[in-house]
């Protein structure tokens, strides 16, 4: 076992937002690694107790991260590692909701920053978003100095608040702390519903043989991420020392058109009704997104290996074997911002493709 997954043996570690697509990952990779025993914190409020990896070293708790009893339920324990992945997610939803957004992204961050310093733990692992506040005229590929105050919504602001706290924890207490900026995950785990990611809803629309409708006119750009990459940066993230207080790309490296990506999906599901178009969002200015990892490939060893057709297939044979509990749990009811008239111009119902955003 390499090193950087070695170093969690035997270890006891928090995961917050442990259920979600990317938590349910990371807990099971830790696991393998063969640690003491994984925490997981999740309210459940986005994500399924199935999804949770049921492990023998592996105890889930219900909670909130604005829940102190909770918080002193899982610290009495000493984690010796943190990884903060909870989130009120994402950009839709933050301005459908802004409050709920500041309340769990920046007090909830802020809360468990101060149980990590009291904690005295070893690496307190920040999930920040690389999709949010690099700025509009920032040059591609985004490379990690290129941030913008010019920010578009409270998601944005609430995770460029998150790393701030971070950064205010490392310079002030000492604590070992590593940002993580994650642009476009995707893969198995990631069920659909009303705010979630591009390729979990027009995976779920094209099983239907439903249009699949894109924001804008196709040809904006995103460095869609898999699972399996993504985890293995994190991982790194909390092992190298040189890490401590930096900030880091996860991505592909890769920029994906999201036309290239409907007609990819229909292509593999059998989706016979083609794509249509609806008005781009407000807040969604930014057309090219493609992330440099030459920092993280320096420090961590992030070498992204999986290319966006291979992460498809695994996606939809993910979909395949869970269809009865997607179908289940799948939500688009209409949010506080379904009052503003969506032109739909196509086939899908109006409600449902005008909920799908074309990247988070």
């Amino acid at each position: 076992m390499e090193p950087y997954r070695s170093v969690y043996e035997s270890k006891r570690i928090l995961v917050t937002g442990g259920a979600g697509a990317i938590g349910s990952h990371l807990v099971n990779e830790i696991s393998r690694c063969g640690a003491g025993v994984v925490y997981v914190l999740d309210d459940l409020s986005s994500s399924q107790l199935w999804n949770v990896p049921s492990l023998p070293n592996v105890v889930f708790i219900q909670g909130s991260i604005l829940d102190e009893v909770k918080l002193k339920r899982v610290f009495v324990e000493k984690p010796q590692y943190v990884f903060h992945l909870a989130a009120f997610f994402a950009n839709q939803n933050s301005v459908d909701y802004p409050e709920h957004d500041f309340m769990t992204n920046g007090l909830g961050t802020l809360r468990l920053l101060q149980y990590s310093q009291l904690a005295k733990v070893e690496r307190f692992v920040f999930a920040s978003s690389g999709s949010s506040f690099y700025g509009v005229d920032a040059p591609m590929p985004l490379k990690e100095e290129y941030v913008s105050l010019r920010l578009n919504t409270p998601y944005q602001i609430t995770k460029m608040l998150g790393e701030l706290y971070c950064n205010y924890f490392y310079k002030h207490y000492g604590l070992p702390v590593v940002k993580t900026r994650f642009f476009n995950s995707y893969g198995p785990g990631e069920a659909p519903g009303q705010y979630r990611n591009v390729i979990p809803n027009f995976m779920y629309w094209a099983l239907k043989a439903r249009a699949l409708s894109i924001t804008g006119t196709g040809e904006e750009t995103r460095d869609f991420t898999f699972v399996g990459d993504l985890i293995d940066g994190i991982l790194r993230a909390g092992y190298y020392g040189d890490a401590i207080g930096e900030e880091f790309n996860l991505a592909s490296g890769v920029e994906t058109r999201i036309i290239d990506l409907a007609q990819m999906i229909n292509n593999i599901t059998g989706n016979s009704s083609g794509v249509t178009f609806v008005s781009q969002r407000a807040w969604d200015t930014k057309n090219r997104r493609l992330a440099s990892t030459d920092k993280a490939r320096k420090i961590l060893g992030y070498e992204p290996r999986t290319k966006v057709a291979d992460g498809l297939v695994a996606t939809l044979q993910w979909f395949r074997r869970h269809w009865e509990f997607i179908e289940k749990f799948a939500s688009f009811a209409p949010g506080a911002s379904a009052a503003v008239p969506i032109k739909t111009n196509g086939s899908a119902p109006g409600q449902d493709i005008a909920r799908i955003p074309a990247a988070a």
